[in-house]
C-alpha cells in the first residue's frame, strides 16, 4: 500500500516544493494551508504522515499537534518551523511528534525523516497485529464446548468492526475476559480498555465518572477530571453491569452513542469521543426497568455466556488451567470429574478458580479425589452426632425421591433433637399431626430416646 502524506503549511512554496520532492518518491500527497483544513482532510482519508508547521492561522502547530495526536493517535507527524527553539522542540516532542526540521528545507533532510517515520509507523503496525494474534490467542477463553466455540466464532467475526456489543449472563462467568478478548482482537488494541463497574458507582457519581467534570462542578470537584469516555478515546469502554445504571445516566450515554460527543459535569465544551462500547450485564434487560431505546443500540452483537452448570465438559478443563497458573500440577481422579459435573456452581468460573487457588494452598499430593474438593469447598466440618450437620453422604447424586427421603430423616432426627425428644412438641414446631409424626419415626425407623409422650 502507497503511504500518503499530509504536508500542513500556510506558505504555498513550501506546500508547493515538498509536494513534488514527496510526489517523484511515488508517495501519495495532500496538502492544507491551516491546520483546521488539515484535519478535515484526516476525517476523509488515511494518512500515515503529516508534516506540520508550527507558525499556522486560526490554530498553531503545536495546539493541532496536540489535538490531531488525541484524535488520530497512530499517525506520525514531523514539525517544522522557520523559528525554532530548544523548548519549542522539546514542547513538541512530548506532545507525540516524531521529529523536528527547521527551514529551510534540506531535501535529504525531508526523504530521510520520511523513511524513518513511516518505517517507524509500519513496525507499529506490525506489533499491532502480533499483538492482537498473540493476544487473542492467549486470552483466557477456555473450553471445548459448543457455547464457547460460537463465542470464539462470534469474537473473530467482530472484533475488528466498532459494532457494540452486549454480553450477557450470570455474575462470574467471565464475561470481562470476553469483553478484554474482543478488544484485544480489533484495531484498537494499542489503545485503552477502560472498564466501569455500574454497579459499584453511587448513583450521584455516575454520571462524574463516565463524562469527567470541571473545577467546582460539585462539591468535592477541587479540580478538572476526565471521565471514563475521554479516557477510553480512540480504544474501548466496558460497562459491566449496565442493569444497575441510573436511568439519568442511561439517557446520556445514549446521547454519545447518537452524537459520540461528551460534556463533562458543570462545562460547557463539547468534547468528541472515539470509543467502541462493549456492556454486559448479569439481568434481562429487555423485561427490566432499562431504557429499551438504549437496549437497542447496545445489544448490536448479542454474546450470551452459559453458567458452568450448562458446559460441564469445560470445567476440568478450566480446573487444570486455573491449577498450571498456579503451578500446581495435579491429576483428577475419577470420582473427582463427578463431583465437578454433581456440583452446581453457583459461583461458576470465579467460584471454581477459587477452589483451584484453595487446592493449591490446601491439597498435598499429586492426584485429588472427588470427596478431597468437596471438603475443600464446603469447608465446613461435618460433626457426628450432630443432624443439622450430618447431610447424607452422596444426596446430590442421588434420584429425587432417595434425596427427598434421605433429607426428610435427617430433617425429623434433627428437630426431634431440637425439641429433646417431645413428640408432641417437635409435630407442633414442624406443623404436623403426632399420629403423622410417629407414623414417619416408624417409616425411617427412627428410635426417640427417653421419649416424654
Amino acid at each position: 500500500m502507497i503511504p500518503v502524506i499530509l504536508i500542513i503549511d500556510d506558505e504555498p512554496g513550501i506546500r508547493h516544493t515538498v509536494r513534488s520532492i514527496l510526489e517523484d518518491e511515488k508517495y501519495k500527497v495532500f496538502t492544507a494551508e491551516d491546520a483546521i483544513s488539515g484535519m478535515e482532510i484526516l476525517k476523509c482519508e488515511r494518512i500515515d504522515l503529516i508534516f506540520l508547521d508550527v507558525l499556522l492561522p486560526n490554530l498553531g502547530g503545536i495546539e493541532a499537534l496536540e489535538k490531531i495526536r488525541y484524535e488520530w493517535p497512530a499517525v506520525e507527524i514531523v514539525m517544522i518551523s522557520g523559528h525554532a527553539n530548544i523548548d519549542m522542540a522539546v514542547r513538541a516532542v512530548k506532545y507525540g511528534a516524531f521529529d523536528f526540521l527547521e527551514k529551510p528545507l534540506s531535501l535529504d533532510k525531508i526523504l530521510t525523516i520520511c523513511r524513518n517515520a513511516l518505517a517507524i509507523r509500519k513496525l507499529r503496525e506490525e506489533n499491532k497485529n502480533l499483538k492482537r494474534t498473540v493476544g487473542f490467542a492467549g486470552e483466557e477463553i477456555i473450553g471445548t464446548s459448543a457455547a464457547i466455540n460460537n463465542i470464539r466464532e462470534i469474537i473473530k467475526q467482530s472484533a475488528e468492526s466498532d459494532a457494540r456489543i452486549l454480553i450477557t449472563g450470570e455474575n462470574g462467568t467471565g464475561k470481562e475476559v470476553i469483553a478484554r478478548a474482543i478488544h484485544l482482537g480489533s484495531t484498537r488494541s494499542d489503545n485503552p480498555f477502560i472498564d466501569v463497574n455500574c454497579a459499584a458507582i453511587p448513583e450521584t457519581l455516575i454520571e462524574s465518572e463516565l463524562f469527567g467534570h470541571e473545577k467546582g462542578a460539585f462539591t468535592d470537584a477541587i479540580s478538572r477530571r476526565k471521565g471514563r469516555f475521554e479516557l477510553a478515546h480512540g480504544g474501548t469502554l466496558f460497562l459491566d453491569e449496565i442493569g444497575d445504571m441510573s436511568l439519568s445516566a442511561q439517557a446520556k450515554v445514549l446521547r454519545v452513542i447518537q452524537e459520540q460527543k461528551i460534556e463533562r459535569v458543570g462545562g460547557e465544551k463539547t468534547i468528541e469521543t472515539d470509543v467502541r462500547i462493549i456492556a454486559a450485564t448479569n439481568q434481562e434487560l429487555e423485561k427490566g426497568q432499562f431504557r429499551q431505546d438504549l437496549f437497542f443500540r447496545l445489544n448490536v452483537i448479542p454474546i450470551h455466556v452459559p453458567p458452568l452448570r450448562e458446559r460441564i465438559e469445560d470445567i476440568p478443563i478450566l480446573l487444570c488451567h486455573f491449577l498450571k497458573m498456579l503451578e500446581k500440577e495435579i491429576t483428577l481422579e475419577t470420582d473427582a470429574h463427578e463431583f465437578l459435573a454433581s456440583h452446581n456452581w453457583p459461583g461458576n468460573v470465579r467460584e471454581l478458580k477459587n477452589l483451584a487457588e484453595r487446592i493449591a494452598v490446601m491439597h498435598k499430593g499429586d492426584s485429588i479425589t472427588g470427596y478431597d474438593m468437596d471438603k475443600l469447598l464446603n469447608k465446613k466440618t461435618k460433626k457426628s452426632g450432630n443432624p443439622e450437620n450430618t447431610l447424607p453422604e452422596g444426596i446430590l447424586q442421588m434420584n429425587f425421591n432417595e434425596a427427598k427421603e434421605n433429607f426428610e430423616k435427617c430433617y425429623l432426627e434433627f428437630q426431634l433433637s431440637k425439641n429433646n425428644g417431645i413428640i408432641s412438641r417437635t409435630a407442633e414446631a414442624i406443623g404436623v399431626y403426632p399420629s403423622n409424626l410417629h407414623a414417619k419415626l416408624r417409616k425411617y425407623s427412627i428410635t426417640v430416646a427417653n421419649s416424654k409422650d
